[in-house]
């Protein structure tokens, strides 16, 4: 295809020699005539073009490109293959923006884009439920109008990297955000919001776990540390004395070795990298001799049964002997005397449901939620006074855990509670059932 003014330059040459062959035969007269006529039609013809194309300019992604012949033929011809190159490069970039788009959405993290003024350019949904913002009626909005937390305003100007400012929003007890702006391009923004919540909670147990610990500790290493310089200090002590004080540290003494034990214990057993020992078991087994355990530390002080579905339990035998017996040791110390204490084993659904339902004081409902926590006491004087150290239903959620089962908890204040360790259908096997 010639170019546009190699075409222009032929019909040019065609009016031309038109018009000399008219006027050597008609004269020059009517060769003036017959040129100016073809210019003329040229012209006419251009005018023609140019206004479809004024008209199409008006509108390009609504009319199709208009055809034509000649000069103007190849003009739209090359317009069509760029605005065609324009589309696909547009597809592309769209792709592209929905991709990222996709990806910001997908992010655990709120992030949110500022221009240079600090207005909102978009935001995807986890910022919003973050920094309670909304997308499509924030958007070009100033954010420090949006968001208000004192020093927010100071700290997205001077914007320095690894810098956070915390959020704690007033609507949302508990959740805690940490902010970070980062620079990007010309004086634009990127606000990061994540989650910190779960991280301040875990630092707040250290901390506690490490208060309660020493606490712990501190109280029978003080009544030891004083019987022995009282000791120490007596030069001719009384026997019945002495053998009391030595009674005393004795029971301090093994206070402390069973806190150490349950740490030791709570710690191996939160070592996920080590898998619990897989065996079947008959749990009548079990639970008889839990109860017989039970009988013991209760010293006839209550009535302890057992009512129990035959069935075998796949697991860690010894672990799960540590879990239900220290759901028996806890009935028996927070059940007055004359309680009554029932061992269940049974089938719901073909899962396996060990519960131990005592008659004993029962349980604020508002404790409930926390009672597997380290050191969490509903009555701090009275575990104490019994032997507890404050970690047994933490071994036990632990243990259960590891064993993919879960602990249900249900009390009355005044009435009594019921502990259950609730598992999976695929570790039980009822008796009578060959072993698959």
């Amino acid at each position: 295809m010639p170019p546009v003014w190699a075409a222009l330059l032929i019909r040019l040459t065609g009016a031309t020699l038109a018009g000399l062959t008219f006027g050597a035969i008609f004269g020059a007269v009517a060769g003036l005539a017959v040129a100016a006529g073809a210019l003329l039609l040229m012209l006419l013809a251009h005018t023609v073009q140019l206004a479809r194309l004024q008209r199409w300019l008006k509108a390009p992604a609504e009319r199709d490109i208009p055809d034509a012949w000649g000069a103007w033929g190849n003009v739209f011809v090359d317009l069509y293959r760029v605005l065609r190159h324009e589309q696909k490069a547009r597809a592309r970039i769209e792709a592209d923006l929905e991709v990222f788009s996709q990806a910001a959405e997908a992010s655990p993290d709120g992030l949110v884009f500022l221009d240079a003024d600090d207005h909102i350019a978009w935001c995807n949904r986890v910022a919003e439920q973050h920094l309670g913002l909304r997308g499509e009626r924030d958007m070009g909005l100033l954010v420090t109008n949006l968001i208000r937390l004192p020093g927010f305003a100071d700290f997205l100007a001077s914007a320095q990297e690894g810098e956070t400012l915390t959020y704690r929003p007033q609507d949302r007890k508990g959740k805690v955000y940490a902010i970070e702006a980062i620079r990007f391009g010309r004086d634009r923004k990127l606000l990061i919001s994540a989650d910190v919540s779960q991280v301040e909670r875990a630092e707040t147990m250290r901390r506690d776990f490490v208060a309660n610990v020493s606490h712990e500790l501190r109280t029978p290493l003080t009544v030891i540390s004083g019987y022995v310089e009282h000791m120490v200090e007596d030069a001719a002590p009384d026997p019945a004395e002495w053998k009391q004080q030595m009674a005393m540290v004795n029971e301090q003494a093994g206070r402390m070795l069973r806190l150490v034990d349950d740490l030791l214990t709570l710690s191996r057993l939160e070592d996920e990298a080590q898998a619990p020992r897989e065996e079947e078991f008959d749990v009548r087994d079990l639970i008889y001799e839990i109860s017989a355990e039970g009988r013991r530390l209760s010293g006839g002080r209550h009535s302890i049964t057992c009512e129990v579905v035959p069935a075998f339990l796949k697991g860690s035998r010894e672990e799960l002997h540590s879990a239900f017996s220290n759901l028996v040791s806890n009935a028996v110390r927070y059940t007055p005397a004359g309680g009554r204490i029932v061992l269940h084993w049974a089938l719901r659904d073909g899962k396996g449901v060990f519960s131990v339902e005592d008659s004993g004081i029962g349980i604020p409902e508002e404790h409930i939620p926390r009672l597997t926590e380290r050191f969490y006491r509903v009555d701090r004087g009275r575990s104490r006074e019994s032997g507890g150290t404050g970690l047994g239903l933490s071994i036990v959620k632990h243990i259960l855990l590891r064993h993919q089962a879960s602990l249900e908890i249900g009390s009355v204040p005044g009435s009594g509670s019921t502990f259950s360790a609730v598992f999976p259908a695929w570790r039980i096997r009822p008796l009578g059932e060959g072993r698959s």
